[in-house]
């Protein structure tokens, strides 16, 4: 049996047994917060618990190493439908330690493009293009210096609420400490004396 067909067949038992019904929420976050943070695996579990988060608290948006890198790319997008569609009104960036984006090389990882069956003609065509693929691919040399600046593009985005703050934290990826590194309630309330 491939994984595929193995989660076909958990899943089958899953609904069967009625398993859902402990996860069984609705689709407005109870605590009125968007994460952003990483899809390193360790953070699965250990995320949710180490933040006292239950299935339905919260909005997490997972992208590789908790990176905001544009103000109208889809990361930032789906932070303001958590705030204007879904009742969010805080948002927390969390990066975390030892994270894979920490001092990634963009041309490493096209060279394991090109050896996995990607043509130099197609990297050429896209570089050619006007995009960056090594600033895209590029990941960041220090955590804190990363999450202080996804924090300060969601904070200064022209369509964020002054009313909502931008946390940011590291968390440790094997025992779930967070480190404060941005604390946004003081910063927001700067923002909204300035709008009145």
């Amino acid at each position: 049996m491939n994984r595929l067909e193995q989660i076909l067949d958990f899943n089958k038992k899953f609904v069967e047994e009625k398993q859902y019904e402990a996860y069984l929420t609705g689709k407005f976050p109870d605590k009125k917060m968007v994460i952003v943070t990483c899809m390193d695996t360790r953070l699965t579990e250990l995320l949710p618990k180490a933040l006292n988060l239950r299935n339905g608290d919260v909005k997490i948006i997972k992208n590789a190493g908790a990176i905001v890198t544009q103000p109208f790319g889809n990361i930032m997008r789906s932070i303001l439908v958590a705030v204007y569609e879904l009742n969010a009104d805080e948002v927390i960036i969390i990066g975390h330690y030892e994270c894979g984006m920490t001092g990634m090389n963009p041309e490493r990882t096209v060279n394991k493009m090109v050896e996995r069956g990607v043509s130099e003609q197609t990297i050429s065509t896209i570089q050619n293009s006007g995009m960056s693929l090594m600033r895209w691919l590029r990941g960041f040399d220090n955590v804190k210096e990363s999450v202080e600046n996804s924090v300060n593009i969601v904070r200064n985005h022209p369509l964020l609420p002054v009313d909502v703050p931008v946390h940011g934290m590291i968390i440790h990826p094997e025992t779930g400490q967070l480190d404060l590194v941005v604390e946004g309630y003081e910063e927001q309330k700067k923002r909204a004396s300035l709008t009145k």
